[in-house]
């Protein structure tokens, strides 16, 4: 009986991703991997001149560098993923970075090393600089799907020697930018082929290399120093800044954070069974099932959750539509990304590169109606993981957070690349309240290529761009990780 269920499984589950174009067979399935992008959201996109709509549903060549992950890989990564209680905050892609040594220190005081199992990657950097805190490995290819090239940044390998004729874009942040490890293809991946269709489409004898530096759970301080000891070796022609997230800290005006978690909402959505909660991990019509299931007997409706009452704190004398950058105490510590910015700026003149600022997107509203099975974890982003704050203040703060980052832009004269402005307000194209599913992440790389377009053109007609080729390159930013092995006392 069980072993026809299962074949009965296996042979609708075949059917539905064929239809879905999804792979047939898969490790385990993973919330918003579907390419769920649509011509109304395309078309929800004002095209730049000389843009062919047909081109938002060409995806990027294969990666030449992806390879089969190694078997020890894959077993370790499935002790971590199904033993959380085991591992604490480590996470299974946290087995494939290279942690800064300066950060490790002794990882058996580290909260978050010290749980790692057996063995944990380290990198060595000259004067023993704290950040970044990381570096993907190089040349790999992990159990998860990342492909790394040979710096160990996602995407494929850089041109070496860069070929002539090449505009090189850098596109750099936080874990929207290096985008989910599961997906087929990052925002920045998209770009550069979709600019060569541009280029062709326009007889112009240029090509473009774009290139991924982000990686999840950074801020500002990492991101000057990708800046710093990765991006400048490559000698690009524009660097694109991306992240407003980790450093979103709306404790900044709330003097008083009520205390507690928050109130999960009962559902009957649920209450499934054991087996089929289990079946759902790995069969997408057994998913599909559950969450037909849990939307007909579903009590939530998809509202904002209960939030305790709290004051919001505006900083006194600071305008909130045209903001004072020098203001001494701006929310959110815009004050110490700006002082990065100013660091990452002052780094890409020095080579002649420019940089682009872009305005972040946060999918949240007052008011906002959710599905409450098929945008869940919409919902527990912006009720747990920003409990307590109301909806209406992290709307708020955002809009401050992007006024700034426009205002940087215009008083130092930089691009502005308008993502928040431009993406189309559908829940279905996140995973959670920032993060995009594989057809969020196309239609995100779309906005910023249309915004892209006008700063190319302008440099091509003023014979900026593309450059020749430096005669003197400095080598690739590639590094060695140390291994070592753990093995801490319970605490």
């Amino acid at each position: 009986m069980v072993g026809s269920l299962l074949i009965s499984l296996v042979l609708a589950e075949t059917i539905a991703r064929h239809l879905d174009g999804q792979p047939i067979f898969a490790l385990s399935l993973l919330d918003g991997d579907g390419e769920n992008a649509t011509e109304r959201d395309r078309d929800a996109v004002p095209v730049a001149a000389g843009v062919s709509p047909d081109w938002f549903f060409h995806d990027p060549p294969a990666l030449p560098n992806r390879t089969k992950p190694p078997e020890k890989w894959v077993r370790l990564f499935w002790r971590v993923k199904t033993s959380p209680e085991t591992f604490g905050q480590f996470r299974p892609f946290d087995l494939f970075k290279a942690f800064n040594s300066a950060y490790a220190d002794d990882p058996c005081k580290n909260d978050l090393l010290r749980h790692s199992p057996e063995r944990l990657y380290l990198l060595d950097l000259p004067g023993g600089e704290r950040y970044p805190t990381y570096r993907f490995l190089p040349n790999a290819t992990t159990p998860l799907g990342l492909v790394t090239n040979q710096i160990g940044w996602r995407g494929p390998p850089i041109e070496v020697p860069r070929a002539a004729r090449t505009v090189r874009i850098v596109f750099v942040g936080a874990s929207t930018t290096v985008g989910a490890h599961h997906l087929p293809f990052s925002y920045p991946e998209f770009i550069g082929p979709w600019l060569d269709e541009w280029a062709a489409s326009r007889h112009l004898d240029v090509h473009f290399e774009t290139l991924n530096a982000g990686r999840e759970s950074i801020d500002s301080h990492d991101i000057a120093a990708i800046v710093h000891n990765e991006v400048l070796p490559l000698r690009p022609d524009l660097v694109v800044y991306y992240e407003g997230a980790n450093q979103f800290d709306m404790a900044t005006v709330v003097p008083e954070v009520p205390k507690g978690a928050a109130a999960h909402p009962t559902s009957s959505a649920e209450k499934t069974s054991p087996g089929l909660r289990f079946l759902s991990r790995y069969f997408d019509l057994a998913r599909r099932i559950q969450a037909a299931a849990g939307y007909a007997a579903s009590d939530l409706d998809g509202r904002e959750w209960p939030k305790p009452r709290y004051q919001l704190v505006w900083p006194e004398g600071l305008n909130e539509t045209d903001p004072d950058l020098s203001f001494r105490n701006l929310p959110v510590q815009l004050n110490d990304i700006q002082r990065d910015l100013d660091h990452m700026r002052s780094d890409l003149a020095t080579i002649g590169a420019d940089f682009a600022l872009s305005s972040f997107f946060r999918l949240a509203k007052d008011g906002m109606v959710l599905n409450p099975v098929r945008h869940r974890f919409i919902l527990e982003d912006l009720n747990v993981s920003l409990y307590p704050f109301r909806y209406r203040d992290i709307e708020r703060l955002t809009i401050f957070e992007n006024r700034v980052f426009a205002k940087y832009a215009l008083v130092h004269n930089l691009p502005f690349i308008d993502v928040a402005g431009g993406m189309p307000r559908n829940p279905d194209l996140l995973i959670d309240s920032i993060h995009a599913t594989s057809g969020g992440v196309r239609v995100q790389a779309w906005v910023v290529l249309q915004q892209l377009i006008p700063v190319v053109e302008k440099h091509l007609a003023a014979g900026d761009w593309p450059k020749p080729v430096p005669t003197d390159m400095p080598p690739l930013p590639t590094f060695v990780p140390r291994r070592i092995s753990v093995d801490c006392p319970a605490p």
